[in-house]
């Protein structure tokens, strides 16, 4: 059986970006087995579930109905997972990562291009998603030239790999189920200078699975959250 296109009946979690999913929002089941998880429609094609909080259950976070007949008419097909952005002639590769204790709490970010060139900062009351997107936002920032900004958040990586922010501009910032794009005062600014210079990709690398480049940023926003505690 193919996946089923179905509306959030209540509020939870996105099992792809960690982002909120919105009562009405339309959602797909995605993976298998015990990393099966309930994702934002636009997720659906995304590299990689998200780890939830110890002892939560994303059935927990989720409840659904199937649309109607007329809806389930209109449901999209599967759609193949989009393939990696084309890195730019000369360009380097930048390592982001973003680190957080509680939702909210302190929380670090990190870029880095080796381990002489690198740059970390902190907050006192945030989430990992908006140190993900500081990350990038800070590399950006910092590095001119063609970049390959390479992180562990599908989040951070689809929005451009995928295209989310173009529909984000042409909505007006906000989402398909017409709830403001969280985040959209760092979102903005990072969409912004990416359109701007047009020399700028995103890559996903899997977290914690012993890249030497991802796990040192890991370990730069780690210290930064740490001495922001």
């Amino acid at each position: 059986m193919g996946e089923v296109l179905v509306l959030a009946k209540f509020a939870g979690r996105c099992g792809t970006c960690g982002g909120d999913i919105q009562p009405g929002a339309e959602i797909e089941s995605a993976g298998s087995g015990r990393n099966r998880a309930w994702v934002h429609a636009d997720c659906a094609a995304s590299p990689a579930l998200i780890d939830l909080p110890d002892g939560a259950q994303q059935g927990e976070l989720v409840a659904v109905a199937p649309t109607s007949a007329a809806s389930a008419g209109k449901a999209r097909a599967k759609r193949p997972r989009p393939a990696a952005m084309a890195a730019p002639e000369g360009a380097i590769e930048v390592y982001t990562d973003g680190a957080c204790s509680g939702t909210p709490g302190p929380g670090g970010w990190a870029w880095a291009i080796d381990r002489d060139r690198f740059a970390s900062g902190s907050a006192p009351s945030t989430t990992n998603q908006r140190m993900e997107i500081t990350a990038a936002l800070e590399a950006v920032r910092a590095l001119s030239g063609p970049l390959v900004v390479v992180s562990d958040s599908a989040y951070v990586v689809n929005c451009f790999r995928d295209g989310w922010w173009r529909n984000w501009l042409a909505r007006g910032w906000v989402t398909s189920s017409k709830s403001p794009v969280a985040n959209r005062d760092l979102w903005e600014p990072l969409v912004d200078m990416v359109d701007e210079r047009g020399d700028v990709v995103f890559h996903w690398v899997k977290g914690h699975s012993g890249h030497p480049m991802n796990d040192l940023v890991d370990e730069l926003a780690v210290a930064a959250k740490v001495a922001q505690s």
